[in-house]
Formats: C-alpha cells, structure tokens, sequence
C-alpha cells in the first residue's frame, strides 16, 4: 500500500496545509488591521498613513512574488514537504522580529522577508492534497484546505483587536512555530516519489516562458484570480477611505471590514467547492462568481451609502463573490504535470497577490485625477474583464488524471 495515499497521511496533509494556510492568512489580513495603529505608533500621521501602508503591503506582495517561484521551483526539485518545512520557518522568524521594529526601513524589509516565507504554504499545501486524493474527491480536500485557511482572517481580526500591534505579529510567529512542529511525520506525495530520482526535468520554471501553449495557459490560470485580491487589496483594505467618499457619517474599522469580507470568502469557498464537485467543472463556477464580483463591486461602489450595517454586509458579499479561491487555485494545479505542478501552484496564486502592487499602483496614480470612486472602479472592471476571458480559454479540469509528465 503507498503510504502517501493511507487515510492517516490524507488527512495529516488536509490539517497541515489547512492550517498553513490559515496561518498564511492571517499575517496577510493581519497588515490591513494594523496598518493604522502600527504606523501611528512609529510617528506617522495623514496622508502618510495611506502611502506608508500601500508601500508595505506591496513591499509584503514583492516578497510573495519573488518567494511564490522560489517556493515553487524547489518544490518540484526537492519536495512538496521540503517547501512546507522551509517556508512556515522563515516566516516564523520574521514575523517574531516584526515585533520589535523601530522604523519604517526595519518594518518594510520584515514585511517582505514575511512575504517570501509565505509564500510556499498554499502552492504546495494544494499540490500535496490534489496528488494524494482520489480525482473524483480532490476538489473537495482543496476545498477544506482554503476554507479553513481563510478563517485565519476572522482570528486576526479578533486578534488585532484584542492586542497590541507588535504582539499581534509575535502570535503569528507562535502558530507558525507550533505548524512546523506539527508537520513533523507526514509523507511526500506518491506522485512526486515515482519521479524524484528520475532524470525528468523539475520545476522548469524558465519553460513555461519558452512553450507558447505552457505560457499561454499560465497567464490564464493567472487572470482568472485577478479580481479577488482586487477586492482585498483595494476594495477591503482601504474600506476607511472609501466609508469617508461615500459620506458615511460613522468611523468604519478596517478590521471589522477584512473579518466580513474573508467570512464571505470562506463562505464563498465552501459554495464554489460544493458547486464545482456538484456540477463536475470548475470552469463554470468560476465564471459564475467573476459575474458575481462585477455586481458587488459596483453595489459596492455606488450605493454604499446607508450605514455601517449596510457597508459591513457588502464587505461580506464581496468576498462572497471572491470566494472561489480554491477552485481557482486547484484548477491550476490541474492544468499541469507532476514535473512543474508545484512551481505553477505556488506561483499562480501568488503572482495574484503579487498583482495587487501594480492594481494599488494604478489606483493611486489614477484617485487624483478620477477620485477614489471612479479609480477603484475602472481598476476593478478591468481585472474582472481580464479574468472573465481567461476562464473561457481555459480547459475544464474535474477529474483529469493528474499522474502524468510535462513534456518540454
């Protein structure tokens, strides 16, 4: 019998990569709660709160981007465990550092040293699950992993709120540290094992640029996750800016917009996972919420204009709409081989995230000019545009079998 398919080691990996990802959330959402309180306390004031926080979750974005290949491509040379052990440890360490930051330099290079040890846990915790469950349940097992993982964001809410800033970061630390202990004894991928010490290129990263077909096909998979760190990264993120531009006459708390918008998500998980297994395709439901996200983000936009009761429930419908996350994710993972699986699944999730940095970008250079309304509007309809035609190019995947080589 493989030991990598006993039910023991199935579920050791579901909690592992559950739990990874839950921890992966957390430091995320934890920024956009903190982001005020922890800049205030360094000696930053106005405006500056707004850019200094946008410079630090894109600096928090660059390291997920740069570590989403690293991750990616050692997990296809030297194992998906490997990449687990090795990316909840850097994280670790940089997140018990974070506490202790005096300044803005300190804070950014922490931020990104964060970003790049993250980066390895969902890519690979996806790769595990999808190679060791069965193609008729692995939906299912992706589905948990994300669903978990997400309400990470509810218990950085409550954290965030609860403690200081700087022990805040410290907790994360704690969790990533009690992770790494616990993985302790759980397998490889039988998938992975049969071609380990075989003479078969893996993590050929660089190859998906030089196949026109890989290359098309990963900016695909790429697209159809734009809108969801859309809406994080700008929609939910700034959500104090956007109460005052819609003239709300209450103080509305980031953090309590990031604890609805990522219950929506985990909601939104569970229903796209159901829906996907369901109707057998991932392609469908996919385009079922990206038509949902355009109709939240303008709802969201435009008739925001109640209460905080009202905005709130919006944060939640929004990442409602977003949550697809893990179809997204394992449709991915199904587009290619065993060889460079893992580098696409790291990497296709983070070079999302990592798009919030030019999405922010363009946000900002355009709010002058439009206002905050019409600038996160344009940015948004384009990432939902982007995503909508990629999932149309895609090829369905529920139950491909996935024991196969990437020819280069």
């Amino acid at each position: 019998m493989d030991i990598s398919t006993s039910k023991k080691n199935i579920s050791a990996i579901l909690i592992v990569s559950a739990l990874g990802y839950f921890v992966d959330i957390y430091d995320l959402i934890l920024f956009s709660i903190v982001r005020i309180t922890s800049l205030k306390s360094l000696g930053f004031s106005g405006h500056e709160l707004f850019d200094y926080g946008v410079l630090l979750i894109n600096m928090q974005m660059g390291g997920m981007l740069i570590g989403g290949i690293i991750w990616g491509i050692l997990g296809d040379k030297k194992g998906r465990i490997s990449v687990l052990f090795g990316s909840i440890f850097l994280y670790s360490i940089a997140n018990f550092a974070n506490g202790f930051v005096t300044d803005l330099p300190q804070y950014a290079i922490l931020r990104f040293i964060a970003g790049v040890g993250l980066a390895g846990e969902l890519g690979a915790g996806i790769t595990l699950v999808s190679e060791v469950m069965t193609k008729e349940t692995r939906g299912y097992g992706t589905m948990v992993v994300a669903t978990v993982g997400i309400l990470g964001a509810v218990v950085a809410a409550l954290v965030g709120d609860y403690f200081d800033w700087r022990t805040a970061y410290m907790i994360g630390g704690g969790m990533g540290i009690a992770l790494l202990i616990l993985r302790i004894g759980v397998y490889e991928s039988g998938m992975y094992s049969a071609i380990k010490k075989s003479d078969v290129l893996k993590g050929g990263f660089h190859k998906l640029f030089t196949n026109k077909k890989n290359f098309i096909k990963y900016l695909h998979c790429i697209a159809v996750g734009l809108p969801i760190w859309y809406i994080v990264g700008v929609l939910i993120t700034f959500s104090p800016e956007f109460a005052k531009a819609f003239g709300l006459k209450v103080e509305i708390q980031a953090g309590t917009a990031v604890m609805y918008c990522y219950i929506g998500l985990a909601i939104g998980d569970l229903l796209s996972g159901a829906l996907s297994q369901f109707y057998k395709s991932r392609k469908k439901i996919i385009g079922l919420f990206i038509i949902l996200e355009a109709v939240f983000i303008i709802v969201y936009l435009f008739l925001n204009k109640l209460d905080a009761t009202f905005f709130y429930t919006l944060c939640l419908l929004l990442g409602l709409s977003g949550g697809y996350w893990a179809v997204f994710v394992t449709n991915a993972a199904e587009q290619f081989g065993v060889n460079i699986r893992a580098t696409v699944t790291t990497t296709v999730p983070n070079f999302v995230r990592g798009a919030v940095v030019p999405a922010t970008f363009l946000f900002q250079y355009l709010t002058p000019g439009v206002g905050i309304v019409y600038s996160a509007l344009l940015v948004g309809l384009v990432s939902v545009i982007i995503a909508f035609i990629s999932m149309t190019k895609l090829q369905e995947t529920f139950g491909k079998d996935l024991n196969y080589i990437e020819e280069h």
